[in-house]
């Protein structure tokens, strides 16, 4: 039996169409790697074409080194000469032989984020920004979106005419770019942007590339950009054999720049486009996947299909109601608990969602409590963490000597005696002779206003140049580890006075880099420092989850794009927080879809069971909330959902064995109580006092005026206008209920909450 015949009628019908453009609307488990990789196994069995000449470009690093896997284990001999890369990863290749047409050195650093806010820090304090005013993360944002949308430094200094803060982070984008190139670095932005410029101005090199990659597809088309998508039409312009396979129903990540309209307009920019919809899931359950049609079919901007499998209809979808977020926590720790002790799944076949990252605290804590393993995915990234930072620092140095930035970071790491004053110096001797910070360090002795501080310059210089000289014959592991042992690192960090088990996760961390090195060592025939950071440069931390771990997750809804597990918990299932209060008060219907996607994402991860919960009041930044259900939720039909309330368990500290009170201090709904309940507040309450206007001993219940009164129209900075139901005096400030006109009823207090009447 051919391996073809294994596939379903649509899924053959995708793999056999290999001629002209292709748009495949792959609904979400509807196994479309499994199409992408047969069919990139058909155009070298069956239609003769050379691997070399296939290209297959996926977003993520996991993605694709799935797919790169299965093709091997499809394709076997010349399947290692198929392009399988990410979009980031493929731009490095070309940009690497060929950069130098646009001025830049083949050797370029990529910088990470923390190498951008250092870059921005230091422009904005040189253009004199305020960056109190104009913050530097608005800034590197707006930049990041101008490159997404291929706009130049000087196309959007010509778009800010009448906009005086647009002409701000106009002059700063031209210096930030100026900056990267005198670095010789790259943002992740700069990857695509420059490898679209370098096609478009050097017809020879496009052609070249162009003839490479006779037969192009691409993953998750929904997520591309405007760079992205000029990216890919460049490269498919001449055969035009490009295939695209997406689910428009799965875009959800607008905030990044992905453009929705790429794969909706497919037809348009391609009229002769087939398109094929992959329906058939093999994921789900029949009542997951039709509460998923239901969601998502109240989007207008979609193209029509709805999933269905072959599986049992399952158990239906539970819907959970409580009065708090510490009572959620409580029953979803309860229930995965029960799922394991009775054998019906293990901690890792759990996943716990939520919209946003603040959510994951009470779940958390309750897991401690109760002694269940967790993973929090999407955390701080393993690169991220300083120790490794400075690590990579050091080789990003002996690598690269033009990036200011990792320099910076490790001149006085460990402690050299070496102050801000000194850098400063440093630097302005630099920028006079357009030379980069290293270089200038090389000649210190010439800097007159360094006096005797030149010294101690001299010692690092003569060491990184002793490590480039090593470098020539050293694998990186051995690198990595001459650097730790010379630097005196491991000493350096059981200085910083931390807490032992910080310090002992720190010298871990540092092992792991050596474990990185080793297996990059073990899996590449020529070794490369530039390609090793490379590498490193492009891991995601979604990438970083290891299956093998009997962990629950915890996760946002995006971090769960692409991931499936038998049990999932979507928790905070409430309007206002899912949806966003922006989404329900912006007026702009494109922002509800985009979290409805996000609804339908979340549903179709869950593979057996789902499990929907909602509290009726949760604690947000010193206000008690009350929001209605999710009107994804209601959106879901009741014959599909069992909305059977569970037994609350005992809450009281004493049974738990807990010698403090650690639940959330507010009531959850009023009541009649001689001392009413008050707010948990992180700080002390005389800044709360300050903010009230409150003085120590103050009489609040005698003395203190507020400017509405029951019935009074207010205004809230968020919310927006309501009108003022009840108000009760406490000891330290006034309890308030409003009824919100977009927002719903709010119970909070008055120095938090900032009303005013209208």
């Amino acid at each position: 039996m051919s391996i073809y015949d294994t596939l379903n009628k649509e899924q053959k019908e995708a793999v056999v169409h290999t001629e002209g453009p292709l748009l495949l609307l792959a609904g979400a488990g509807s196994g479309k790697t499994r199409v992408l990789t047969h069919r990139i196994a058909y155009l070298i069995e069956e239609m003769g074409v050379n691997p070399w000449n296939i290209m297959a470009i996926t977003f993520t690093n996991k993605a694709a080194q799935e797919m790169r896997e299965r093709v091997d284990n499809i394709v076997g001999f010349g399947a290692d000469q198929v392009w399988v890369s990410t979009f980031h990863s493929s731009c490095v290749r070309i940009l690497r032989r060929h950069i130098d047409k646009l001025g830049y050195d083949t050797n370029f650093t990529i910088y990470d984020t923390d190498d951008q806010k250092t870059i921005m820090k230091d422009i904005c304090k040189r253009l004199m920004i305020d960056t109190k005013q104009l913050k530097e993360r608005s800034i590197l944002t707006a930049i990041s979106g101008a490159k997404n949308e291929l706009v130049s430094p000087l196309d959007y200094e010509l778009s800010s005419m009448g906009d005086f803060q647009k002409r701000k982070i106009a002059g700063v984008y031209k210096e930030y770019q100026a900056t990267l190139k005198k670095n010789n670095a790259l943002d992740f932005d700069d990857l695509i942007m420059l490898t679209v410029e370098l096609l478009k101005s050097n017809p020879e090199i496009r052609g070249s590339y162009q003839e490479r990659f006779r037969y192009i597809m691409v993953d998750e088309y929904q997520d591309t950009n405007t760079a992205q998508f000029e990216l890919i039409r460049l490269l498919a312009d001449k055969y035009r054999n490009l295939c695209v396979v997406g689910d428009d129903d799965q875009s959800i990540y607008k905030f990044r720049g992905a453009n929705i309209r790429n794969i909706l307009d497919f037809e348009k920019v391609y009229p002769e486009a087939k398109v094929i919809k992959l329906e058939q899931n093999y994921r789900s359950t029949g009542n997951i996947l039709d509460a998923a049609n239901r969601v998502i079919a109240h989007n207008v901007g979609r193209k029509e299909k709805a999933l269905w499998t072959q599986k049992e209809k399952g158990s239906r979808v539970h819907l959970r109601q409580f009065e708090n977020a510490f009572e959620e926590a409580d029953y979803i720790s309860a229930d995965i608990r029960s799922k394991v002790r009775e054998g019906k799944c293990e901690y890792g076949d759990c996943a716990i969602l939520y919209r946003t990252n603040a959510q994951s605290r009470m779940l958390e804590e309750r897991f401690v409590i109760d002694g269940i393993p967790y993973q929090v995915i999407g955390g701080t990234n393993f690169y991220a963490r300083q120790e490794i930072k400075d690590i990579l620092a050091y080789l990003k140095t002996i690598d690269n000597g033009r990036d200011d930035v990792a320099v910076k970071r490790i001149l006085n790491v460990p402690k050299r005696g070496i102050g801000a004053a000194t850098i400063d110096k440093v630097q302005e001797y630099a920028r006079e002779r357009d030379i980069s910070f290293f270089d200038a360090l090389k000649e210190a002795d010439r800097i007159t206003s360094l006096g005797r501080t030149a010294a101690k310059l001299e010692p690092f210089v003569t060491m990184i140049l002793a490590f480039r000289a090593k470098a020539e014959f050293y694998g990186i592991e051995d690198m990595i580890k001459d650097v730790v042992e010379i630097i005196g690192y491991e000493e350096y960090l059981k200085g910083l006075n931390e807490e032992e088990d910080k310090t002992e996760d720190r010298l871990a961390n540092i092992g792991e880099l050596y474990s990185k090195a080793s297996a990059y060592e073990q899996t590449h025939d020529e070794i490369s420092l530039s390609e090793f950071l490379e590498e490193i440069a492009l891991v995601a931390d979604v990438d970083n989850m290891e299956n093998s771990d009997n962990r629950i997750r915890l996760m946002t809804f995006h971090s769960a794009k692409g991931l499936e597990f038998p049990h999932v918990y979507m928790s905070g299932m409430e309007d206002g927080l899912f949806p966003g209060y922006m989404s329900i008060t912006c007026g702009d219907p494109t922002e509800m879809e985009e979290e409805r996607r996000l609804a339908y994402v979340g549903i179709t991860r869950a593979m057996e069971d789902l499990t929907l919960t909602y509290a009726k009041a949760r604690m947000l930044r010193g206000e008690t909330q009350y929001n209605p259900v999710s009107r994804f939720v209601r959106e879901i039909p009741a014959e599909l959902m069992d909305n059977t309330l569970p037994k609350s368990r005992s809450f009281e500290p004493e049974s738990m064995g807990l010698p403090f009170d650690f639940r959330p201090k507010a009531t959850l709904k009023p009541k009649v109580t001689a001392q009413p309940v008050k707010p948990f507040i992180a700080q002390g309450i005389s800044s709360l006092n300050r903010v009230a206007g409150i003085s120590k001993g103050f009489d609040m219940e005698s003395d203190t005026i507020l400017e509405y009164g029951e019935g009074d129209r207010v205004r809230h900075i968020k919310y927006g206008e309501g009108t003022v139901l009840a108000i009760s005096r406490e000891p330290k400030d006034y309890k308030v209920t409003v009824m919100f006109d977009n927002a719903g009823q709010k119970i909070m207090y008055a120095s938090f909450a900032k009303l005013k009447r209208v």
